[in-house]
């Protein structure tokens, strides 16, 4: 495997959250691209509303109102 470390990589689940990955990670999409970070720990987005896909901008805070509530 290419890019073994000397220990596994720590990842973490979130409820309705990212999936927090200890980096550096390389991930690749669906369609071939692979994009780079090197931060210490990396937010991967599972909501698919981020505008940085595929790290997490916290676009799943954002929540639709319900009818009827009050948003003022």
């Amino acid at each position: 495997m290419p890019n073994m470390p000397e220990r596994p990589r720590r990842v973490r689940v979130q409820r309705d959250g990212p999936v927090l990955v200890e980096g550096p990670v390389e991930v690749v999409g669906e369609d071939g691209e692979v994009k780079v970070s090197h931060r210490f720990t990396v937010a991967l987005c599972t909501c698919r509303r981020s505008r940085t896909m595929p790290w997490c901008d916290t676009s799943h805070r954002r929540r639709e109102p319900r009818r009827g509530d009050d948003t003022r």
